[in-house]
Parts: structure tokens; sequence; C-alpha cells
């Protein structure tokens, strides 16, 4: 590893160590700000759906710590790491961050017509030139993750999610706390905005075979998707359809309709799992 590497490395660690002494858990994340530490069930002839039951390390989010000692291994086997992932719905925080691109015009419109107030808080730069803002939530509200579900290009890390850590190093560039803000704690979410991320109410699940109605919308537009929109139309229609409680039934669905248009089944399941994972969380 060169000197920089090294360099680089050693304050990840430390980063990832100052963030986890004020209660928040880590894990590392290599350069393309994915975890650093590949599932040890990555051969595995099925899919295996564990969380770190095994006691292996490689489960992403769910390997996240805030003990010093177990932040230490986990960087030890993920040398190259550069930076570190900061769990979103953990306790005692419960954090949630609002992830907007270059101009948070969409937030502050947001904000004035549902009536509440951007409080002062934690807000990470990105090297992209995008903000994230750290709030912190409720205990008995589960915020999911969503993409373009609030606003157009505002996504939000909950439960089952995380944000690149202040002090990051990615292929892109460094993250790096806004001015002003590095003695800031994470502010309450407001209420008005809390409804907004809380996650719509679960409909009765129709009978097997038989689509929602909302749901041949989404198929349509799975099914009139172009070559190179083929997989991206299919990832946003699930993530629609899980955050309104009919993902499951829709699955069957959403899959034929992007094989009609030349996408693998097997591609096309893994889009609509992926896209579960990431609006219900964990």
């Amino acid at each position: 590893m060169a000197a920089t590497d090294r360099h680089t490395a050693t304050l990840a660690l430390a980063h990832a160590l100052s963030a986890a002494e004020r209660g928040l858990a880590v894990i590392p994340l290599s350069p393309t700000k994915l975890p650093a530490l590949r599932s040890p069930h990555r051969d595995a002839p099925e899919p295996v759906r564990c969380r770190g039951e095994c006691g292996l390390p490689g489960h992403g989010v769910h390997d996240a710590t805030a003990d010093p000692a177990a932040v230490r291994a986990l960087f030890a086997a993920a040398p190259w790491a550069t930076g570190y992932g900061i769990a979103c719905g953990r306790p005692p925080h419960h954090l949630i961050g609002i992830d907007f691109d270059t101009s948070p015009d969409t937030l502050h419109q947001l904000a004035a017509r549902h009536r509440f107030t951007i409080p002062a808080t934690v807000t990470v730069l990105t090297p992209s030139g995008g903000r994230h803002l750290w709030l912190t939530g409720p205990s008995g509200v589960v915020v999911p993750n969503s993409a373009s579900r609030l606003a157009p290009g505002i996504d939000i890390r909950g439960a089952g999610g995380y944000l690149v850590g202040p002090g990051s190093v990615t292929a892109r560039g460094a993250y790096r706390l806004a001015p002003g803000t590095a003695r800031l704690t994470p502010a309450p979410c407001p209420p008005a905005l809390l409804r907004l991320l809380a996650p719509p109410p679960r409909h009765p699940r129709p009978a097997r075979g038989s689509t929602p109605r909302r749901g041949e919308a989404l198929i349509h537009f799975v099914r009139t998707a172009e070559r190179g929109q083929r997989n991206t139309r299919l990832f946003w229609a699930a993530c629609r359809a899980y955050e309104n409680g009919i993902g499951d039934a829709l699955a069957d669905a959403l899959t034929d309709a992007a094989v009609r248009t030349g996408l693998p089944e097997h591609e096309a399941r893994a889009t609509i799992a992926s896209a579960a994972r990431l609006t219900t969380g964990p």
C-alpha cells in the first residue's frame, strides 16, 4: 500500500472512531462509497439472507458498530478503506439523512409548502456539490430509505441506510463538514417533514395473480422503456411499488414487463430485490 493510501486509510479510521465516540455506528467504505468488506456468502449457490448472524463481517450496514474495538477490527479487515459510513435509524440518535443535489431550492420550496423550517444542523458537503443534512427522529418512527420520493433530487437515508461520513475520501473527492456546522448536533426532524418521510400505510395484499390498479401505470412505465433505460425504469417503478405497499404483489408483473423489453429475468429480479431493500430497510 502506498504511503498516501496508508495516510488516507489512517485518517478514515480516525474519523470513524471520532464518530463512534458520539454514539454513531460506523462501517468502513471503499473509494466507491460501497461497504469495503465483501459478503462472506458471495460464493454461496443460493442467496443467503444473513445480516451478521453468522458472526463474520461483510454484511454492509448490518456490521455497523459504535464499539471502538469492533470499529478497529473492521478497518483492520479492510485496510483499503478510504472512508466510513454512518448507519441511520440506530439509537441513540435515530439519524435521518437528507441528501440533495447542488441546489437547496427544492428543499426550501418543500419547507415553504408544508410550513416547516429547516433547522440548523450538521451539514456535510459532498464532492459533487450536494449536501447531507443530519436530523434525528423519534425512537418509535421508522423512516425508510427513498430516492426522489420526497421531491426530485432529494434522497432519504433512513433505517437500513447509511451516510458517507465527513472526512471520507472517495473516487470523486472528499466529504467535509460545512463551515459553521462542526460544533452542531443533529437537530430534531420537524414534525411536518417527519410526516412526509414516514412510510405510507400498508394496504392488504391483493390476491395472488391479480395486479393492483395503481400498479398498472408502473408496469406500463417499465414496459415502454427503451434500451439504456430498462434497468433504471424498473428500479424506479419497483421503489414506488414498495413505498406504496404493493411491491410484493407487483414483483412478478414488473419482472415480466422488464423481460419483454429485453432485460434478463435474473437481472430484473435482482433489481427489484435491490429496490425492496432500499425502501423497506432491515
